[in-house]
């Protein structure tokens, strides 16, 4: 037997207003406009993957933490957590992904803004042209991340 609450019920006997229907259909309009015009779910993925962090190795003993509280003493100050780099492949398949969407954006921001965006425009292609060292490929794929994101929103398809 399932369980439902009191608010399921509610809900479930609620009519679809007018307003409701306008929502959903702005909704899917929005995603469709985005998929036209190539910017899909697999750009947001690949957003994500460059933020996502990837734990390294561990730089913190709890045994040594546990034994300076006994002890009285303070607990040894937290360093940033390390990040495992990306592998080759990932950050040319990332920095592939990335450079598309910047032909796709330059071609339909124009239409999609009230203002021209130089200055986000001009980060991009900066970006685009980069060829950072092996070592710096995160922050980069970061920075890159973030002017992509930086001009979707201007887009405002997230509303």
């Amino acid at each position: 037997m399932i369980a439902v609450d009191v608010a399921t019920v509610e809900l479930s006997g609620r009519r679809v207003t007018a307003d409701d229907e306008a929502k959903r259909r702005l909704a899917y309009l929005l995603s469709r406009s985005l998929a036209e015009e190539g910017i899909s779910e697999d750009l947001i993925d690949t957003l994500e993957e460059a933020f996502a962090d990837r734990p390294g190795c561990a730089a913190r003993s709890r045994k040594l933490d546990g034994l300076l509280i006994r002890l009285g003493l303070p607990v040894r100050r937290l360093r940033p957590p390390r990040v495992a780099p990306l592998s080759e492949d990932a950050v040319k398949r990332i920095t592939d992904r990335f450079r598309r969407a910047t032909r796709q954006l330059l071609q339909v921001v124009p239409h999609r803004v009230t203002l021209y965006p130089i200055e986000e425009l001009c980060i991009l292609l900066a970006l685009r042209d980069e060829q950072p060292d092996p070592d710096e490929a995160l922050p980069y794929l970061r920075r890159y991340a973030l002017a992509i994101l930086a001009l979707l929103d201007l887009m405002g398809d997230d509303e």
